[in-house]
């Protein structure tokens, strides 16, 4: 089985690389993800093992701000047939869920790698989380990506 490395991205007052690392052993489901292309790669490609860059989205300083796992394979996100989540799926039945989640085992918090250093590093240049217009919540990152983000941005 090949290690594939993977960019989640998170809002930080739904759950932090901190609220990760103190869950119960450091691993949190990761719910909420309503896109298909996200879903697909959840369900298709993310194996147990495989790294992830953890992103804080959706507030002031976003960025890398850890490193996390995949724990789990997939599941249904019960949170699409809760009527009071805002991830709630009216169309979403249990017997068909149509959104998935899994769990990510955080490892370490790191220092924060922001927008502006990643748009700033030329290695990164063609990192899908770097281009226009993706809003993805979870891109895959190559491992040329990954090696450069873990041995050269995190040890500067």
């Amino acid at each position: 089985m090949t290690t594939r490395y993977w960019l989640m991205k998170s809002e930080p007052d739904e759950c932090s690389i901190d609220d990760a690392l103190a869950a119960p052993k450091a691993t949190v489901p990761w719910t909420g993800v309503r896109n298909y292309q996200a879903r697909n790669f959840m369900r298709d490609s993310m194996q147990v093992g495989d790294g992830v860059l953890f992103y804080h989205s959706s507030c002031p300083e976003p960025g890398i701000a850890g490193i996390a796992r995949v724990a789990s394979g997939t599941r249904p996100d019960p949170t699409q047939f809760d009527a009071k989540s805002p991830y709630f799926d009216a169309a979403s039945k249990p017997d068909a869920p149509r959104w998935l989640l899994l769990d990510v085992q955080a490892l370490k918090k790191t220092r924060l790698i922001g927008l502006p250093e990643l748009r700033a590093t030329p290695e990164l240049a063609d990192m899908i989380l770097l281009k226009r217009g993706n809003r993805l919540s979870i891109t895959p990152v190559s491992e040329a990506h990954w090696d450069f983000i873990t041995t050269q941005l995190l040890r500067a």
